[in-house]
């Protein structure tokens, strides 16, 4: 009888210490996959990234660095509301020699409603030109619009 408890105890041990290493490797997942890869500065895709994340931060002027001169110049400001709960995903990007065009999913989550959370997402597209070896945005989704000079010259 003392070596059927003796096992009990064995097994019991290994199973708790396989689901202890299970709980720390779900967690180490979880913790280290936080934020998406910081994608080339020197592509559209990265451009687009660094432009939505300035925006998105609320940094107009960071955003503006990524913008053509036709994209700045007689612009009117847009209130997009806040960008607290919209997430940007990469769908597709097409390039061409000297334009690109770079489409985006924008998900936006809102926390209240009978059923919990609910999410909104449409597609929209990023129009990029080249200009002396560097790609800049001349068309935003309206979501994530930026106006630094409105109505202006630059």
């Amino acid at each position: 009888m003392h070596t059927n408890v003796a096992k009990t105890n064995r097994t019991l041990i290994v199973i708790l210490g396989i689901i202890g290493v299970l709980v720390l490797v779900a967690l180490a997942v979880v913790f280290t996959r936080g934020a998406p890869q910081t994608l080339d500065p020197s592509t559209p895709e990265g451009v687009v990234q660094a432009y939505s994340l300035a925006v998105i931060d609320g940094d107009e002027a960071a955003a503006a660095t990524h913008l053509s001169a036709e994209a700045t110049v007689g612009c009117s400001p847009v209130d997009h509301g806040s960008t607290n709960n919209l997430r940007v995903v990469l769908v597709s990007t097409t390039v061409r020699p000297n334009s690109a065009d770079v489409v985006v999913s924008l998900v936006t989550s809102y926390n209240d409603g009978p059923f919990g959370a609910s999410e909104y997402e449409n597609e929209s597209n990023f129009d990029l030109v080249k200009v002396d070896g560097e790609w800049l945005i001349t068309k935003a989704p309206w979501e994530l619009s930026v106006c630094p000079n409105p109505r202006g010259t630059k």
